[in-house]
């Protein structure tokens, strides 16, 4: 009787989601770790990279032979080693191909690869490529069992695991990628400044970390990206990065000053940083131009054809070069930041690593590599020394060894027994060819078996002696250096390093066009910003919504910046040529900063780059602040002053240079007058006490001049104000409580 189906039930496992899911998880993330994303130390490629030489040297395309299309070679990669899309192969032996995206070129290829302007490359079916001397530098010894093998996905082929050649590909080439929870990004540096500072470790293990660098009087400079540019990064920063294996460094474009007729120049960008796209950068830049951003930036042309060359034209002569450019520095491309993170794979686990670190462990691969091509070629040897030596005892004893072939039933035992010979000299000899036999043959036999013994001794006291395993390292690793030296095309160096640039101050007029405008900011906080300055006494040209009313009016210009205070304490920056027009009536200012909704804005004015200001919450606490401290970088703005629980900021007043008193007044009517020297310079907190209260808070405060005395406004429409000479009966000590104002003091509590 036929059993029955199983029941789907019969497969569910019992088990916590957190734990299922997170033992497949981590199955993923070591996929992608050590599969897909990081770079084995040994050999500076990925599993795909590796997979793509491997099948290209199996096609036999090396330097010296032909092109095939790169569609047969990515067919061989997916069907035999790597099972992925076709595509994701395609770029990554694109990326092999380009010289402006790898230091040293592993794929010659032939066709469009693509550009430094971001064109893509040719369809597989169009191109064709071929290795390069890099990457057959990088598998030389592959046929020597130097490096493990390992079974392909199906079983059917073998692939290496890593790759055995001498150049060093990881610092040469740089990698980078992202894991699960980690990730790499290592710049590409000069060949030969990495075979020199490998040559200082084998001389001297212990040659310590700085002596590697230019700054210590090592040869590595820094790295050396394939489209050129300059390094500008202090010498310290560069050192630490590479001790530490993690930091960054600024790159910028070369460019130089082209002069022309009448006195006129222009700049001319010939290097662009590493991994920038030139079309997106030409967009930015003509951005620039077409929205006025850069008031002294003219125009711009592209003119590249093999060679970078963007043109830059100033707005007149008179413009700094160095001004115009450090502005293009900040608001485009032409600079950025090439971070370093030398996360590589260690014998199958990722670690960060110094460059000492990263050389050492190359070496000890380099070493085991050797010591396994020794010891493949030894035993190569002495399997031949074994033949020639069944062949001379063959030449020695030539008639009888013939006579038993003739004669005997089984003449391989027969000669075996005779000549003591073991099974594979018996077998050379009967398959030795009657030409072998004459006298010519024997001689070189003689002198190949000679040869074969002197090497023999020579590699037995290579794997013995690691002193001789040194001195070879250092004679195969100055023969990587000559192939790719200062004097050769491709091992030129092409970054320059220089320290960090003396940044000189870029007005804000550099960037925008200077032109005025009245700021108008309503009491429900809409804000916007009129051309020209309008007489603020005029009422039709302050309309406002109705409920709505003005809070602050003045004027500005488009370069300056725009404080505002509310209530909470925070501190905001605006630029005024972001603002809205003057057409209606403007924004919320709530939605171009981070202004809570219990907060008020307080004050609004052009920020002045030398003021002092006093700030004061409505408990009587306060203190001075310097302007430089008041500027906010992002919408949240800057937290100055603290108020206590219940409080809030009320008074925003600069502080003029001669102000040499204090007067403040709480809505008790007591006025106090005391020393500004006992007012504390903060630059962020709650403040001290200014004046003392039974009851009720702080009405205003400012300070003045005590010779000039103290005045106020009367009221009305006359615009009088009163000026109080005497106020010694006033005067006293901050934190006292003061006594009542002066007569017809405004009975608002407000200086005005």
């Amino acid at each position: 009787m036929a059993s029955s189906p199983p029941e789907l039930t019969d497969n569910i496992v019992d088990a916590p989601f957190d734990t299922a899911l997170g033992e497949r998880y981590l199955v993923y993330a070591l996929s992608t770790i050590t599969a897909r994303s990081l770079p084995d130390l040994r050999d500076g490629l990925k599993p795909v990279h590796r997979r793509l030489l491997w099948a290209m040297r199996l096609l036999k395309l090396d330097p010296a032979q032909g092109y095939k299309k790169c569609a047969r070679v990515v067919g061989d990669v997916i069907g035999k080693y790597h099972p992925h899309g076709d595509q994701s192969v395609y770029d990554a032996m694109v990326r092999l191909a380009q010289n402006f995206a790898l230091r040293y070129p592993l794929v010659d290829g032939q066709g469009n690869f693509g550009n430094i302007d971001g064109d893509n490359a040719a369809a597989m079916r169009y191109t064709e490529a071929r290795l390069t001397a890099a990457a057959t530098a990088l598998m030389d010894g592959l046929d020597e069992e130097s490096v493990p093998f390992r079974t392909t996905y199906n079983g059917e082929e073998e692939e290496p695991e890593v790759f055995p050649g001498m150049f060093p590909n990881l610092l040469a080439n740089g990698s980078s990628g992202i894991a699960v929870g980690m990730a790499t990004s290592i710049p590409p540096h000069n060949a030969a400044e990495i075979c020199d500072a490998a040559l200082l470790l084998l001389a001297d293990p212990e040659t310590p970390d700085a002596a590697l660098l230019a700054s210590g009087g090592g040869p590595v400079q820094g790295p050396d990206f394939p489209t050129g540019g300059v390094m500008v990064e202090p010498a310290g920063s560069i050192a630490e990065s590479y001790m530490t294996g993690r930091g960054g460094y600024r790159l910028r474009a070369r460019w130089h000053r082209e002069e022309l007729k009448s006195g006129m120049w222009r700049i001319v960008i010939s290097e662009i940083p590493y991994q920038v796209v030139k079309g997106k950068l030409i967009e930015a830049l003509a951005e620039l131009v077409s929205e006025k951003k850069l008031a002294i930036l003219g125009d711009i042309d592209d003119e590249s054809d093999d060679q970078v060359r963007i043109v830059i034209e100033p707005r007149s002569r008179n413009v700094d070069p160095e001004i115009l450019m450090e502005s293009l520095f900040k608001l485009t491309d032409l600079e950025v930041r090439v971070p370093l993170n030398m996360n590589v794979l260690d014998g199958g686990r990722p670690g960060v690593l110094s460059l000492k670190q990263v050389l050492s462990k190359w070496l000890v691969h380099q070493r085991d590599v050797l010591l396994a091509r020794a010891g493949f070629r030894l035993g190569k040897i002495e399997a031949r020394l074994e033949v020639l030596g069944g062949l001379l005892k063959a030449y020695l004893n030539l008639d009888e060894v013939i006579r038993i072939i003739r004669e005997a039933d089984d003449a391989r035992a027969e000669l075996m027994a005779a000549f003591d010979l073991t099974h594979v000299q018996a077998e050379a000899i009967l398959n030795m060819r009657l030409r072998s036999l004459r006298r010519l043959e024997e001689i070189e036999i003689t002198r190949e078996n000679a040869a074969l013994t002197a090497e023999a001794v020579t590699l037995r006291e290579l794997v013995a002696s690691p002193a001789i395993q040194t001195a070879r390292l250092i004679g195969d690793l100055s023969a990587i250096r000559a192939a790719y030296g200062p004097d050769t095309l491709l091992g030129k160096r092409r970054t320059d390093v220089m320290g960090a640039p003396i940044v000189r101050f870029v007005p804000l007029e550099a960037m925008i066009d200077r032109e005025p405008l009245t700021i108008i900011c309503s009491e429900k906080g809409w804000i916007r910003a009129m051309k020209g300055h309008i007489d603020l006494g005029a009422g039709d040209a302050l309309k406002f919504k109705e409920g709505d009313g003005p809070a602050f009016a003045f004027h500005a210009q488009t370069t300056d910046r725009l404080m505002m205070a509310a209530s909470d304490g925070r501190f905001y920056t605006l630029s005024p040529d972001k603002l809205p027009g003057g057409r209606g009536f403007g924004e919320p200012v709530r939605l171009m900063i981070d202004l809570v909704e219990e907060a008020q804005i307080v004050s609004l004015s052009v920020w002045q780059a030398e003021a002092r200001l006093m700030l004061v919450a409505n408990d009587g606490r306060g203190f001075l602040v310097e302007s430089a401290e008041l500027l906010a970088e992002t919408r949240k703005g800057r937290q100055v002053m603290t108020p206590r629980t219940g409080a809030k900021l009320m008074v925003v007043r600069p502080i003029a240079a001669t102000d040499d008193m204090v007067a403040v007044i709480g809505e008790n009517r007591k006025l106090l007058v005391f020393d500004l020297a006992e007012l504390p310079v903060m630059q962020r907190g709650q403040g001290v006490a200014l004046q003392k209260y039974k009851d009720g808070g702080m009405g205003d405060a400012r300070s003045f001049v005590m010779a000039e005395g103290l005045s106020w406004a009367m009221g009305g429409a006359s615009g009088r104000t009163r000026t109080e000479n005497d106020l010694t009966f006033w005067k006293g000590a901050r934190a006292s409580a003061g006594r009542l104002p002066p007569t017809g003091f405004p009975r608002d509590n407000r200086f005005g």
